[in-house]
This record gives structure tokens, sequence and C-alpha cells, in this order.
């Protein structure tokens, strides 16, 4: 790393679409993170570690329930009441103040977690009675065993669609520039997508039509809710992550992506994959923003890898995790080609700023010069 700037790169050109003007092309992705108090609202300390990130062009938040009985494990934030509206308030706010743009990422956790791991105790459910056999984090600091979800019945399925519009419609009072609907890695949409946690028979599985209903359902209520281009959705297609298992991904999701590219939503959020190409396959049937992921199960994401994909034409901007997390200052390191610190991994699912928001911006006399 020289240290000199490098401002012919697309990654660092301005973009905008119907909705979003930004300055870059830098995307920060959802990245759970585990800091919120016992009712779900986001601590202080969320507030200053996204406005630390405001630089990037859009922030999404990490993945927030938008019903207690969607809580993935715990210490996970919701959107569900007026102090959730209040808490998230105080993050836009401050990431609006340092000059960024955020949206929520509404994200159901469906078969994942365990009574424990929920503030409401309840049991998690899921297109079937699949079991995941993750740990999730609990309540009391400790790992669950895992447990075989309920399947959900007709009727609460009916329900899901505006428990996501009812979270939609709080992100709007609570200062969020939009939303994005969490369809992907290994989430409640993402398992009635999925051949090995969608086993029914009835009218939300089998057929790829079937598979489908839900998640559009979903998409549809949101965008009725806060308006379609203040909506979008993130999708992992063959992703294997977290115990899932699509077979043969490709006639799904180009019928989904066509069904979406329809609706008129701020972007498409989609993560690559090395069994199933994804962005060269979906690409071209999505007309709209197109956001890509090509990180995710691999090296975490550089700015050569972003800047290729871009000049490639396979995605308009690019969203970037690990990175984020020890350098708040990504967008100055990449401007300057300046190192990249490193992660604190023990530190990732702690409780406090530490390992969160306590990462210092660039120094140039504690880094040595390569």
């Amino acid at each position: 790393m020289s240290g000199s700037s490098v401002p012919d790169m697309q990654l660092l050109t301005p973009y905008r679409n119907h909705v979003l003007a930004l300055p870059n092309r830098i995307v920060m992705s959802p990245m759970t993170r585990l800091r919120s108090l016992p009712d779900g609202s986001p601590t202080a300390d969320v507030a200053d570690y996204y406005a630390q990130r405001a630089a990037a062009g859009l922030i999404i938040t990490e993945g927030i329930w938008p019903h207690s009985t969607g809580q993935s494990e715990a210490w996970v934030p919701g959107l569900q009441t007026e102090e959730h509206v209040r808490a998230w308030r105080q993050v836009t706010d401050a990431v609006h103040t340092a000059g960024g743009r955020i949206f929520a990422q509404l994200m159901h956790g469906g078969r994942k977690n365990h009574p424990r791991g929920r503030i409401d105790g309840s049991w998690p459910a899921g297109p079937s009675a699949v079991l995941d056999p993750d740990h999730p984090h609990l309540i009391d600091g400790t790992k669950g065993e895992p447990i075989v979800p309920r399947e959900l019945d007709r009727t609460e399925i009916a329900q899901l669609p505006m428990h996501f519009a009812d979270a939609a419609n709080n992100a709007m009072r609570a200062g969020f520039d939009g939303v994005e609907i969490h369809g992907a890695n290994s989430y409640l949409l993402h398992q009635f997508l999925a051949d090995n946690t969608n086993l029914r028979t009835d009218e939300y599985g089998g057929s790829i039509e079937n598979r489908m209903r839900l998640p559009l359902a979903v998409v549809d209520a949101v965008a009725a809710a806060i308006g379609s281009r203040r909506t979008a959705i993130r999708l992992s297609p063959g992703n294997p992550q977290f115990n899932m298992r699509e077979d043969n991904p490709g006639p799904l999701y180009r019928a989904l992506v066509t069904e979406l590219d329809r609706r008129d939503l701020a972007y498409l959020h989609l993560i690559d994959n090395d069994d199933y190409p994804a962005l060269a396959d979906l690409r071209p049937r999505w007309h709209g923003t197109f956001i890509a992921n090509v990180g995710e199960n691999r090296s975490a994401t550089t700015a050569a890898d972003a800047e290729r994909a871009l000049r490639d034409h396979r995605a308009d901007l690019i969203s970037f995790g690990r990175a984020f997390i020890a350098n708040p200052d990504l967008v100055e390191r990449i401007t300057n080609d300046l190192p990249l610190a490193e992660i604190r991994e023990d530190l990732l699912y702690g409780r406090t700023a530490e390992g969160y928001s306590d990462y210092p911006r660039w120094q140039p006399e504690s880094v040595a010069v390569r």
C-alpha cells in the first residue's frame, strides 16, 4: 500500500437512482453484532458505530426482527415497539448528521433460535419442522442446543407480510431512508425458497411458484406500506451458509428476480456463489439498481475485487462486510490506498463498545509502512 490517492476508481464515483443519491459506490453490508438492550432496542453504541461509517455510499443495518416471534438469537435488535422506534431514531439522526444514508434490514429468523434466546420465549417456527443444527446465542450468555422448530400454519403465514409492513412503517418513523427485506442467508424467506427447509405440500411449497409466494407477498406488503422505491431485498441464491441447500437454484431465482424486477424496487442486493454464478445469471434479468456482495463465504472483499465487479458490469454498487468492522474510515482508506486494520474476532459479539465502536481511524504512526 503506497498511501497515494486513487481517484480514478469507479468504486469512488457517485451513484444516483430514483431514490438514492450516493457519493460513492461502497455499501456497508448488514452484519449481526448483538448490541441491543434486553427489550430489543439498539444501545447508544450502535449510533456511534454507524455514524462513524457514514462516509459509505449507503449503510444497511444489521438484521432487525420485525416481530418478536422472528428474533433469530438473543441480543438481535427489533423494530416492533415505540421504544424500538425511539432508539433507532437516535441511530438514524446520528448517521444523517454525519452525512450518511441508512436502510434498515428486516430479518425474520423463522426456524432459527431457541425460546431462551427470545424476549417473548416463543418456540421458533419455519416453513417445515426441520432442525437447524446451529447453536444460537441465548439471553443468559450461553449457546443453546439445537431444537426442532414448529411448522408455521397458514394463518401464521398470512400474518407475516403485515409483520414486515408494520416494521417497515416503524422504520420510516425512525428516520430510515428505506428498508431492505432479508431474503437470504438462511432466514425465514430463504427457508421458504430452499429445498431442505421447505418440505410443504400446500400452496407455499413444492413448485417454484409456491416457494416464491411468501417472499413476494412480503415485498408487496412492504412496498404498499412505504412505497416500492423505499423497498429493497437481499437474496443469496445457492448459498450453503447456515446449513441451507438449494440443489438447482437457477430456475427458481430467475423466476423470482423476473417477478421482483416488475416491482420498481430501490435495489436488489445479491450474494454471489462459487457453485452458482448468481451475478452473471441474474444481472441481465434486473433493470434497476444492483448491489453485489462478492466476498461472502470467500475471502473478504477488497477494493480490487469491487472495482473488477463494477468494471465487468456485474453490479452498480458493492457491499463490504468484514472490512467495515475494524475500519470505520474504510472509504478514506480505499481512497488513499491505506492498509486495513484487523478485526478482533473475540469481540465480534460482545456487549459493549469494545471491539465495536472503538476501532480508531487511520493513524500513520501506528501502522508499519509496507
